[in-house]
């Protein structure tokens, strides 16, 4: 499959990659997934629904992830990295207020699994995790066929594009080019951060590599829609 290379630029006061979230916990890594990204894809493509056979032309494809900070100027010449802001917790009241006397309200109110009303009215309380005053710059391996469509979409997307969650929304533009070498894509992210005064903080790639942090990420997916699905990769942390 011939490919080339897509370069985003993620940058907004709140962002939020949830890859092991529970229904009361909503968590967040401190970098895009990749079901994140393709997410984002599809949004802009205005594809819903299971997106199988799009997906599955991803799957095997790269994705590499620099995470950039602010910087300041120490002395007349020495530059310092400063430390990313903590991770923002903020909890939401699901099905509070709502009249279940009222068929569609009611609708709104979580249940029991038969459908019964839950003890003490149904009101839960989720905790919800966003990283505060992130910066990333996304390499996406495309299919060369799916490239002037996605790159067409994502500057006039069909539904609104946003960082993980819908409150999520992007302070700069996305789309930042389309190359033929991973390697020109990374100088271009690069070019960029200088421009912004960041400092590269670390990078996530595919695979692992000898020497540095690598897990397991079930972030691969296979399938959108109501019954999502998703498969494992192996990803590198390499601090800069």
């Amino acid at each position: 499959m011939s490919t080339r290379y897509l370069l985003l630029w993620l940058e907004s006061p709140l962002q939020s990659w949830g890859h092991d979230s529970k229904f009361s916990r909503r968590d967040s890594l401190n970098f895009p997934t990749k079901s994140g990204v393709m997410g984002l894809v599809c949004c802009a493509l205005g594809a819903g629904g299971e997106q199988k056979e799009l997906l599955a032309e991803f799957s095997g494809l790269s994705q590499t992830v620099i995470s950039y900070a602010r910087s300041r100027k120490q002395g007349e010449e020495e530059i310092i990295k400063l430390d990313r802001e903590p991770l923002l917790r903020d909890f939401h009241m699901v099905g509070s207020g709502y009249d279940d006397k009222d068929p569609w309200q009611s609708l709104l109110i979580p249940k029991t699994r038969d459908g019964k009303k839950a003890v003490g009215g149904g009101a839960k309380l989720t905790y919800r995790y966003y990283l505060q005053d992130a910066y990333f710059a996304v390499v996406l391996e495309v299919p060369n066929e799916k490239s002037e469509k996605i790159t067409e979409a994502l500057q006039t997307p069909v539904w609104d594009l946003y960082l993980g969650r819908k409150s999520c929304v992007p302070t700069d533009f996305i789309y930042r080019g389309i190359f033929t070498d991973q390697a020109e894509a990374l100088k271009k992210a690069e070019e960029i951060a200088k421009d912004k005064k960041l400092l590269e903080d670390f990078r996530v790639i595919d695979g692992e590599h000898e020497g540095n942090e690598a897990f397991s990420l079930n972030d691969v997916p296979i399938c959108f829609g109501e019954q999502k699905l998703y498969r494992d990769r192996r990803v590198t942390v390499i601090n800069a």
